[in-house]
C-alpha cells in the first residue's frame, strides 16, 4: 500500500510538470524552476523525471516543442517558419530547421508543402479512434448529425487522472480510470448535479508516437471546490477563449467520425484555425441510462480567427 501511495505521489508530481510545460509551451524553462514546481531537489529531479517518463527532461521538452511546431506548420499558414521558430523559443530558424529535420527526416519547408496531400488521416482523435478505410470513414461521416457553433467559453477547472498510452489501451482502461476518478472525487464531495466528465487530449495523433499519447479523464469542478492533490487527483485549468463546440447525439462507434467531420468538413470552411489549447470531449449523459444507448456529447476544439497567409 505504501509503495503504491509513493508511486502515485511521484506520478502526480510528474503530471504537474507536464501540465506546466504544456501551459507554457512558448516559454523557456530552467531546471531550478521545474524542480521547484515538482517539489523535488534540483539535484535529483532530472533523474526522477527520466525514471518516470523514460526521457530526460531536455528530451521531453525538445520533443514537445517540435511536435507543437509540426502542428503549427500544418495548420497555421499565417505563421512563417521563422515565426514558429521564435514562437517556440528556438534561437533562430536555422537551429529550428536542423532540429525539425533531425526528428522528422524532412525540412519544415517540405513538411509544410506536402502536409495536406500526404496526411489524409491526420485528425483521428479520441479514445474511439479506429483504423478504417477512407470509404468507411466517408460512410460514417454521412451519418453525423449535430449542431456546431463558435462560443466564448470561460476558463474551466477540472480534476483528473492521467493515462499515457495509445487510444486502444485507453479504451480498455477507461472504465477503470473513471472509477478511480469518481471514488477519489466522492470522498472529497466534489460531485454535484452540474458535474460533467471529460476526456482531454493533450497530444495530436499525427505528431506524437501512440505510446506517448497523454489523455486526462476529468470532471468539472465548482469554483469553490478544493481538491486534495495527495488523493491521486491532479488539477488543471482549461483556458478561456473561443471554442468550436459541436453538439451530437450518436452511437458510440461514431466518435471518430465526429472528429473527422469537425476537422475535415466544418473547420476548413469556418474561417477559424485551431489554437494552442487541448481539445476535449464532454459527456452530457449516461449512455447506459439512455433508452437508445446513445451518447450525448459536446466536442470542444479551441480556435482563433484565421489570418491571411504571409
Amino acid at each position: 500500500m505504501e509503495h503504491n501511495k509513493s508511486k502515485s505521489e511521484y506520478q502526480h508530481r510528474i503530471n504537474k510538470i507536464q501540465d506546466y510545460i504544456e501551459a507554457h509551451a512558448f516559454e523557456s524553462f530552467t531546471l531550478e524552476e521545474l524542480a521547484q514546481i515538482a517539489g523535488f531537489s534540483k539535484y535529483h529531479f532530472h533523474r526522477i523525471f527520466k525514471a518516470m517518463t523514460h526521457e530526460s527532461l531536455s528530451q521531453y521538452v525538445h520533443r514537445f516543442k517540435l511536435e507543437k511546431s509540426a502542428l503549427l506548420l500544418g495548420q497555421r499558414d499565417d505563421m512563417s517558419i521563422t515565426d514558429i521558430a521564435y514562437h517556440l523559443g528556438f534561437t533562430d530558424s536555422a537551429v529550428f530547421s536542423r532540429s525539425f529535420k533531425q526528428m522528422y527526416k524532412i525540412s519544415p519547408t517540405d513538411y509544410r508543402k506536402h502536409y495536406r496531400k500526404n496526411c489524409k488521416d491526420q485528425y483521428n482523435i479520441s479514445r474511439y479512434n479506429q483504423s478504417v478505410s477512407d470509404m468507411e470513414k466517408n460512410k460514417l461521416k454521412e451519418k453525423i448529425e449535430g449542431q456546431v457553433e463558435i462560443l466564448n467559453i470561460e476558463k474551466m477547472r477540472v480534476a483528473y487522472v492521467r493515462f499515457t498510452g495509445n487510444y486502444g489501451e485507453l479504451a480498455n482502461q477507461f472504465s477503470v480510470l473513471l472509477k478511480q476518478l469518481f471514488v477519489a472525487a466522492q470522498k472529497q464531495n466534489l460531485l454535484d448535479e452540474k458535474t460533467r466528465v471529460l476526456s482531454i487530449y493533450h497530444d495530436h495523433p499525427e505528431f506524437t508516437e501512440p505510446d506517448s499519447f497523454k489523455t486526462s479523464i476529468a470532471i468539472t469542478l465548482a469554483k469553490e471546490a478544493k481538491v486534495d492533490e495527495n488523493s491521486g487527483l491532479g488539477v488543471m485549468e482549461l483556458p478561456a477563449g473561443q471554442y468550436l463546440v459541436g453538439h451530437f447525439y450518436i452511437e458510440q462507434h461514431l466518435y471518430s467520425a465526429i472528429w473527422d467531420y469537425i476537422y475535415e468538413e466544418w473547420l476548413t470552411t469556418s474561417g477559424y484555425v485551431p489554437s494552442d489549447s487541448c481539445p476535449f470531449e464532454m459527456y452530457m449523459n449516461d449512455h447506459t441510462a439512455d433508452p437508445n444507448n446513445m451518447h450525448l456529447v459536446d466536442i470542444y476544439l479551441p480556435v482563433e480567427p484565421i489570418v491571411s497567409s504571409k
